[in-house]
């Protein structure tokens, strides 16, 4: 097992964690924000001390690679880039919605072997960053903007129950009225939340190219840019 600093920014809630051999040792949260570019360096450096002062060496940075905020991300992402070329350690990436599901999986709040997981990330009026996995976090519908009203997740309620939760689910509450609509309350991306999927990409050495790394939300930004600001 490894050392992991994990740092998520994707949202208005800042946070950082450490974990050691599948166990959180650190963690601290700020739901004040957004205050990232204030609060990130003072946890990671909190966590880096905390780390240190435990004589546990850091084996790898994980970071919440989007969708979300593009400042918050660009701030997280940085911040896991500057720590990752001084201390000679690899990157991993954790993409938020698939983080989003863990709390929901470890508290048992689904009940159904069938039902799908639907995190959501608001991206102002009406629409939400959102993806579709099973329980066993297997893609089901891929990342994409979805402009939301009823019929938008029809096919997938029709057949099974659906369970919507993240910053942009509360919105969609009177809109996705369907009865295997279900809805989970307080699910934030928490980089406490981020160690099972962080080990699990370490594991297997899925470490990002820290040169050229950029997270989705920033990719896709510039993909819609004319080709003479690229």
């Amino acid at each position: 097992m490894s050392c992991i600093l994990h740092i998520e920014t994707s949202t208005n809630v800042c946070s950082v964690a450490v974990s050691e051999d599948g166990q959180c040792i650190f963690s601290k949260e700020d739901f004040q924000g957004p205050n990232h570019a204030v609060t990130l360096g003072k946890y990671v450096d909190e966590a880096l001390s905390f780390a240190d002062s435990h004589a546990i060496p850091v084996d790898a940075v994980a970071v919440s690679c989007g969708p979300g905020s593009y400042t918050g991300l660009r701030i997280g992402v940085s911040m896991a880039k500057g720590i990752c070329y001084g201390h000679s350690i690899p990157l991993l990436s954790v993409h938020t919605l698939k983080l989003m599901c863990v709390p929901v999986l470890l508290r048992e709040l689904v009940s159904e072997e069938n039902a799908l997981l639907c995190p959501m990330l608001d991206a102002r009026r009406m629409e939400v960053y959102a993806a579709l996995y099973d329980r066993s976090l297997k893609e089901v519908r891929a990342t994409q903007a979805d402009v939301v009203d009823g019929e938008t997740y029809l096919p997938y309620l029709e057949s099974r129950p659906v369970y919507f939760f993240g910053n942009g689910s509360d919105k969609c509450r009177d809109v996705l009225s369907h009865p295997n609509a279900r809805f989970i309350s307080d699910i934030h991306p928490l980089a406490k939340w981020m160690m099972p999927l962080a080990e699990r990409n370490m594991m297997n050495e899925e470490f990002e190219d820290v040169a050229y790394f950029v997270p989705f939300y920033l990719k896709d930004f510039v993909a819609k840019q004319p080709k003479k600001l690229i």
